[in-house]
């Protein structure tokens, strides 16, 4: 019996000294006993620390503070149910990152780099057919836009290089201020105008953003937000700030945010986007999210400044016949001399008559429209031009479709009076160059299907019977060419 209790009180003996022992364990960088701290970590290098010591521990390793990463993980990799990742490997990386990202070059641009606008032109006219007011236009447009922001770094240059020799000089003369030069577009649909951005953008090597108007909105309501198409421009020039901000933005279906008129409703997608867009056309710095069309916590942000972004708003505007007819047709009165209220209709090309008037009786608030200094409008297609259209272009619709025959060895050729059947029927469908495409798809389909049946077919020669449905192409065997 004595044994038994010596031995038990043996035990409690040792158990109550590792108990003390445990207590008075302390915190091996604040000191503080486990009473005040609560329980310790111990790590490899046989140090121990409380919760709190722990955490800054873990927030020094964000801040890139000098520690081993390895020896503190590897300690608490021991925790059940925890797992770390060797981070190692990552320490300094976010220092480096940016390092490398401030020795990248400024981009920079010079007068070899820009094509004169003779230049420009004579390469839009292997592109696009016809509108060669609008060319010109745009040609000019464009080449002075990026005069400007060449004259801009010089000027920059000069400034830093004075600030830093110190040098004052009263007599300077006064600094010439180019103002950006933003342009409108008006065409009806199918001219060209989205495909004439799209081949300048291609040809200057320049970020382009092509977004639609229709869906923006005021801020607080459902849709994209006016700084969403800042944000498209970002993503075009891979999230780099310096490359986007001389970029080009193009703003499709613009009459889309005209001022409704006779609506008691709040107009959210109209006039307010106007005002919306004013700060961008004219330039400021706006912040963008990165990667989304809204901001919300979840998104970077980037600051962009648009004052070097070229802003081109392109439109049909129908109905805006009526209101430039109505205008020229004012002063009629009754007599020999007097103009017939029926003397434009016919005229396909009346858009080339609209005033800045006209377009503020359509919807367009006056500081919009005064942000859009150049405004011209696109001709309407003729049967003419929609023959050119599809065999002179770089990448003409019949050239396309000779290419995918040409896979199968099979030559593909078109009449004259078929070229012209498809072009007549383009003009009643009035839908511009985009008629083309439908109807070419749709007497190709059968041909298509049928060719690659039979190995002997050598050539397909397209007839005007068989694009008005009245006959059938000529097909010639291999034998016969």
């Amino acid at each position: 019996m004595s044994d038994f209790y010596e031995n038990d009180f043996t035990g409690l003996s040792e158990t109550g000294e590792e108990k003390h022992k445990t207590e008075e364990r302390r915190c091996s960088r604040c000191g503080r006993p486990v009473s005040e701290c609560g329980p310790l970590t111990d790590l490899p290098d046989g140090t121990s620390l409380c919760s709190d010591c722990l955490k800054k521990t873990l927030d020094a390793a964000k801040n890139n503070a000098p520690f081993d990463l390895n020896s503190l993980f590897q300690g608490l990799g021991n925790l059940p149910g925890v797992q770390f990742l060797n981070l190692g490997d990552l320490q300094g990386l976010g220092r480096a990152a940016k390092k490398k990202k401030q020795e990248e070059p400024e981009k920079r641009f010079s007068m070899d780099e820009i094509l004169p606008p003779h230049k420009i032109k004579a390469q839009l006219d292997r592109y696009v057919i016809g509108q060669e007011r609008a060319k010109k236009m745009m040609s000019v447009a464009v080449y002075n836009h990026y005069k400007r922001i060449i004259e801009e770094q010089r000027r920059a240059d000069q400034a830093k290089k004075k600030a830093e020799e110190r040098i004052s000089d009263p007599n300077e003369p006064d600094i010439v201020e180019i103002q950006k030069s933003n342009i409108l577009m008006i065409g009806p649909t199918g001219s060209g105008k989205t495909y004439l951005v799209q081949t300048m953008a291609r040809l200057l090597d320049v970020p382009l953003a092509l977004t639609d108007a229709t869906s923006l909105t005021e801020a607080g309501y459902i849709g994209d937000d006016i700084e969403s198409v800042v944000s498209k421009l970002l993503a075009a020039a891979d999230n780099d700030v310096e490359k986007a901000e001389h970029g080009i933005i193009f703003i499709d279906e613009i009459d889309k945010i005209a001022k409704k008129k006779n609506v008691n409703s709040r107009d959210v997608s109209g006039e307010a986007v106007q005002q919306g867009l004013l700060k961008l056309l004219e330039g400021a710095e706006v912040e963008v999210p990165v990667g989304a069309s809204s901001k919300n916590a979840m998104v970077p942000m980037q600051t962009v400044n648009t004052k070097n972004i070229l802003f081109i708003c392109g439109g049909a505007f129908p109905n805006l016949e009526n209101i430039i007819k109505e205008r020229l047709t004012r002063k009629s009165s009754i007599g020999f001399q007097a103009d017939l209220k029926d003397r434009f209709d016919d005229d396909r090309n009346l858009l080339q008559k609209v005033t800045v008037e006209d377009l503020r009786k359509f919807g367009m608030i006056p500081e919009f429209l005064g942000r859009l200094p150049i405004v011209f409008s696109l001709e309407a297609l003729t049967e003419d031009m929609m023959v050119r259209i599809l065999m002179e272009p770089k990448n003409a619709i019949l050239t396309q479709y000779q290419a995918l025959l040409a896979m199968d060895e099979v030559r593909l050729s078109f009449e004259e009076d078929a070229l012209r059947a498809i072009a007549r029927k383009a003009m009643e469908k009035d839908t511009g160059a985009r008629a083309l495409r439908s109807i070419i798809e749709e007497f190709m389909l059968d041909i298509m299907y049928e060719i690659p049946k039979d190995d002997s077919i050598g050539e397909v020669v397209i007839t005007r019977e068989y694009v008005e449905h009245t006959g059938g192409p000529r097909i010639l065997l291999r034998g016969q060419l």
